[in-house]
């Protein structure tokens, strides 16, 4: 008996002051790390795969880049409009530099990148092109289709809402 009283107990506690302020501190607590530190969102479409899969759900850490710039290899969250609509892209490179595709190798200042997050073959090609200050190149990993389907390009810093926490 004494243990069906204490499960009661636990899932309808008395409403005391100390228990409603409680409630309160953990719903703002909430309300400002999920509204402002750690967004969620859910990943859709398959332009990160396979580092990141349709339908996953994943945070965007705010504070990752409070400190510093993305880096090259830096996975991305970019704001399109507001905050609800967003992409999840790679920055393969960084202001002031040129990027090509040739043929299926990327290429910055001339000079060939290793990739190893991806894992299918491409063959994009695409004319130089020189990065503008205070701007990123960002593109999906996984360029298995036509390069005029995919979402890609530069994008302003400001635009960088943070990066996915995993």
């Amino acid at each position: 008996m004494a243990i069906n009283k204490r499960i009661f107990k636990f899932f309808f506690p008395s409403l005391t002051p100390a228990y409603l302020i409680r409630v309160g501190l953990v719903a703002l607590s909430a309300y400002l790390i999920f509204g402002y530190l750690l967004i969620p969102f859910r990943i859709q479409g398959t332009s990160m795969e396979p580092t990141y899969q349709n339908g996953q759900i994943n945070f965007c850490w705010k504070l990752r880049y409070l400190f510093s710039k993305p880096r090259r290899g830096d996975v991305v969250v970019i704001r399109l409009t507001g905050q609800k609509v967003t992409l999840l892209k790679r920055v393969i490179a960084l202001e002031h530099e040129v990027i090509e595709f040739h043929n299926g190798k990327l290429l910055i200042n001339g000079v060939e990148q290793e990739e190893p997050y991806l894992r299918y073959p491409y063959d994009w090609t695409l004319p130089a092109r020189w990065v503008e200050p205070d701007s990123i190149y960002v593109v999906g990993d996984n360029r298995r289709g036509p390069i005029q389907n995919q979402i890609f390009g530069q994008t302003s810093l400001k635009r960088v809402l943070g990066g996915p926490l995993w």
